[in-house]
């Protein structure tokens, strides 16, 4: 026995058998779709087999009764060849017992003959008539035949097939039958889950091989994935089903998860960088700004006349690397909600925007009592972008140098949200950045914005559940909405 072992053990070894087929012929425990699409075949198949017992179990009780009808209609004929249809008791009883009836009448221009009786006739009151088309009588009969009293006897008319009259009629003992059906439904029954178990097998397999080994494929390429996404999967088949379509669009998909994945890492290793560049960049800056501090005790005119420039330039240098810094961060802090008053809150954020009444006006038009729920830093940082945008936009509008400008926020309440309304009367944004305004490092005032700040400002209103929009904007104007729920 060893021997037969390390045999067969040598004879598997040199088998090679490809990896695609040993996953085919590899046995499945069924999983929950698997049972569920076994017992379904089943049941639909039982069901079938049901609805096919019903009618055939009519066929069977009309046959029964036609045979007892064709031998009753025979016997009649022999019976009235004799002189004066005369039969002794032993002759009927015997040829009642042939043709497996009870009585024997015949109908003819509405009279009624009784060729044959068996003594001791029971008294049944239910007539089957054939004649007639009973398509619902018919799929009930055997059911009251099967179900009916033990003793009861059917009486049962027909049109004769060899003799002339109106009709044939017997009486038949329902034992004989019941004991005939209860037999053929059993082989019926017997037939039917036969039938069920092939075809349901028969179909299982199909479906297992066709769709269940193919869905659980996709499975473990998904599970693969979600393991090791920076892995290679699986080539899809070349089917041209829907299986086919789906294993394809997965493999399309991961792809573009992998192609994001290395994007999302080579932008976290950027950002680092510029992280770390920032930083040296601000203290820079800051030695810049404190070295040209100095400059301003110059009296040297021509360092007077430069000065304001390196002051714009190293402000914007600043300004540039503090948005760089804000944008970078993974994620804002979720927002601590308070009810607070809007109207303290614009004159706080206008200061830091840098209106006042001797450049770029505030006027406001805020409900007296008017509160806002959000995160108050938050909220604060939004209304100063907003309002320092204003200003930029109408201190930088050329075509009226002398324009002071002003920035109205106006507040009110829609649909249970606090709706705000910053708008001021520059020239407005150019057509062809008005669609892409809130992308990062799209700037509506050439070199000096930093194009982060509506970015900024629109991520964190949708942190407090709101949205910021662009309303209209036009050469006499630019207007904005940010809407909080409230």
């Amino acid at each position: 026995m060893s021997r037969l072992r390390a045999l067969l053990s040598d004879v598997r070894k040199g088998l090679h058998v490809p990896a695609d087929w040993r996953e085919r012929l590899r046995f499945h425990a069924p999983d929950a779709l698997a049972w569920r699409l076994l017992l379904l075949t089943f049941a639909f198949a039982a069901i079938v087999e049901v609805l096919i017992v019903a009618p055939s179990a009519a066929s069977f009780h009309e046959r029964w009764l036609l045979d007892r009808l064709q031998s009753a209609e025979l016997a009649s004929v022999g019976v009235e060849a004799l002189p004066y249809s005369a039969v002794e008791d032993d002759t009927a009883e015997q040829l009642l017992a042939i043709g497996g009836v009870q009585a024997v009448v015949v109908g003819d221009q509405g009279v009624r003959r009784l060729l044959l009786q068996a003594p001791n006739l029971p008294r049944t009151p239910d007539l089957i008539d054939l004649r007639q088309h009973r398509p619902m009588a018919r799929l009930t009969d055997p059911w009251r035949t099967l179900f009916g009293h033990p003793d009861r006897s059917i009486r049962v008319q027909a049109r004769p097939r060899y003799r002339s009259g109106d009709f044939i009629e017997v009486l038949a003992p329902a034992q004989p039958l019941k004991t005939e059906l209860r037999a053929f439904l059993l082989n019926s029954l017997l037939t039917s889950l036969f039938i069920s178990l092939v075809a349901g097998g028969l179909l299982y397999a199909g479906l297992a091989f066709l769709v269940l080994q193919p869905l659980r494929r996709v499975t473990r390429s998904i599970e693969h994935f979600a393991e090791n996404p920076e892995s290679e999967g699986d080539t899809p088949s070349d089917r041209n089903d829907e299986i086919g379509r789906v294993e394809r669009e997965l493999a399309r998909m991961q792809e573009e998860v992998r192609h994001s994945l290395r994007s999302r890492a080579r932008l976290v290793a950027l950002g680092e960088a510029v992280a770390k560049i920032n930083h040296d960049l601000r203290n820079m800056l800051t030695s810049a700004q404190m070295a040209s501090e100095r400059l301003a005790t110059s009296p040297d005119p021509q360092v007077a006349k430069a000065l304001p420039r390196l002051e714009r330039a190293l402000g914007r240098a600043t300004a540039l690397s503090r948005n760089v810094l804000e944008y970078g961060r993974s994620e804002e802090p979720p927002p601590q909600k308070v009810r607070l008053p809007l109207a303290a809150a614009i004159t706080s954020a206008a200061e830091d925007a840098g209106l006042s009444a001797e450049g770029v006006r505030l006027v406001k038009a805020i409900p007296a009592r008017f509160n806002v729920h959000a995160d108050p830093d938050q909220l604060h940082r939004i209304l100063v972008n907003l309002m320092r945008n204003a200003r930029q936009a109408i201190e930088g509008d050329t075509a009226r140098p002398d324009h002071r400008g002003v920035v109205r926020v106006t507040a009110s309440g829609e649909d249970g949200d606090c709706v705000i309304h910053i708008a001021d009367d520059g020239p407005g944004i150019p057509p062809r950045l008005s669609d892409r305004l809130f992308e990062a490092f799209v700037s509506g005032r050439g070199s000096d914005g930093t194009g982060l700040g509506l970015t900024i400002s629109r991520e964190l209103a949708a942190i407090n559940g709101g949205s910021l929009t662009l309303v209209n904007t036009s050469p006499t104007g630019t207007t904005f909405e940010l809407r909080l729920p409230n």
